[in-house]
C-alpha cells in the first residue's frame, strides 16, 4: 500500500487541474457557439438602465465593437489552443480510446506519486547520512553513537550501524569491549544494508513497468482508432483526406499520452536506481569503517602481561 502524503496532494492537484481545463473548454465552446457573424459590426454596450437620453455613468463599461476577426477575448486563446482542442478531441474519441487514456492516466499518476516520494526520501537520506557520518567519526565510543542514532533515522547508515551494534552487544562488546567473531559482526551489517536497500527499492519496479508498458498501451489505442477511422471511411465511401484526418488525429492522442507517461518514468527509474546504488556503496564503506572502530576499542594486552607469558615459557 502506498503511503505518500505529498503524493496524495499531487494527485488531488492534477485532478483539479483536469477538471478546471474541462470547465474552461466548455466555457470557450459556449462563447464560440453563441457568436453570431451577422451581428459582427453592431455596437454592444453594457450599462444598467441604459438609454440614449441618459448620460453614461463613470462605472459603465466602455463600448466595444465586435468583429468577425476578434470573436473572443485574447486571454481565452491559450485555453482553446492548449486545453480546449485537446479536450474536444478526447471527448470525440470512442469508448476504447477513452478507456486507454484513463488507464494511461492512472499509470502516470501512480508513477509520479512514486517519483515524488522517492525523491523526497533520497534527499532526506542524503542529508542525514552526511550528518550521521560526522557524528560517528567524532564519537569516542559506539555507545555514544547508539544514543543519538535515532535522530538520523532517514539515513540507511543508521540501520547498518544498529545491525552491527546489536551483534556487538550480543558478543559482550558493550561491557568488556572485546568481541569473539568480527566476521559475524560484518555479516550482521551486510544483512542490515540489504534490508535498507530493499526498503529503498520498494515500489520502484512500477516505474519500470510504466516505462515499458505505457507506449504499447498508447499504440494499441492508436491502432484501434485508425482501424475505426478507416472502417468509417469505407462505410461512408468518401476517400478524402478531410474525411479520414479527424479520426487519425483522435487516434494519435493515445500514442502521445503513452509517451508522456513513459518518458518521465524511465528517466526517474534510472536516476533513482543510480542513487540507490550509491547508497549501497556508502553502506559497504560504512560497514568497513565501523569494523575499524570496533577493532580500535578491543582491549590490548599490557606489557607486563606479555612479559609474564614469556617468563612462563
Amino acid at each position: 500500500m502506498l503511503r505518500f502524503s505529498a503524493a496524495w496532494w499531487f494527485l488531488a492537484g492534477v485532478l483539479s487541474l483536469i477538471a478546471a481545463a474541462w470547465r474552461r473548454s466548455a466555457l470557450v465552446s459556449q462563447i464560440t457557439k453563441g457568436f453570431n457573424p451577422a451581428n459582427a459590426n453592431t455596437e454592444v454596450r453594457w450599462q444598467r438602465g441604459f438609454s440614449p437620453a441618459k448620460r453614461l455613468q463613470p462605472w459603465s463599461i466602455i463600448p466595444i465593437k465586435a468583429s468577425a476577426k476578434n470573436t473572443m477575448h485574447p486571454s481565452l486563446f491559450p485555453a482553446v489552443v492548449v486545453g480546449g482542442e485537446i479536450v474536444d478531441l478526447v471527448g470525440q474519441t470512442g469508448a476504447v480510446a477513452k478507456f486507454v487514456l484513463l488507464l494511461l492516466l492512472i499509470f502516470s499518476l501512480i508513477s509520479w506519486a512514486i517519483i515524488l516520494a522517492k525523491w523526497g526520501r533520497l534527499r532526506r537520506a542524503r542529508v542525514q547520512s552526511g550528518r550521521f557520518v560526522r557524528a560517528f567519526r567524532k564519537a569516542q565510543r559506539l555507545q555514544d553513537v547508539a544514543a543519538v542514532a535515532e535522530q538520523f533515522r532517514p539515513s540507511p547508515l543508521v540501520g547498518v550501524f544498529e545491525g552491527g551494534f546489536e551483534e556487538y552487544r550480543r558478543q559482550g562488546g558493550v561491557s568488556t569491549g572485546a568481541i569473539r567473531s568480527p566476521l559475524s559482526l560484518q555479516r550482521a551489517m551486510q544483512i542490515a544494508a540489504s534490508e535498507e536497500m530493499t526498503r529503498f527499492e520498494r515500489n520502484l519496479p512500477w516505474l519500470a513497468i510504466t516505462g515499458a508498458v505505457t507506449p504499447f498501451v498508447g499504440l494499441f489505442g492508436t491502432v484501434w482508432g485508425i482501424i475505426d477511422a478507416f472502417h468509417g471511411l469505407g462505410t461512408a465511401g468518401a476517400a478524402t483526406l478531410r474525411a479520414v484526418a479527424p479520426g487519425i488525429s483522435e487516434a494519435l492522442i493515445t500514442t502521445a499520452a503513452g509517451l508522456a507517461a513513459a518518458i518521465p518514468a524511465v528517466i526517474a527509474y534510472n536516476l533513482i536506481g543510480s542513487s540507490i546504488r550509491e547508497f549501497a556503496a556508502r553502506c559497504d564503506d560504512f560497514a568497513l569503517e565501523m569494523l575499524n572502530a570496533v577493532e580500535r576499542q578491543q582491549p590490548q594486552p599490557s606489557y607486563r602481561t606479555a612479559e609474564a607469558g614469556e617468563v612462563r615459557r
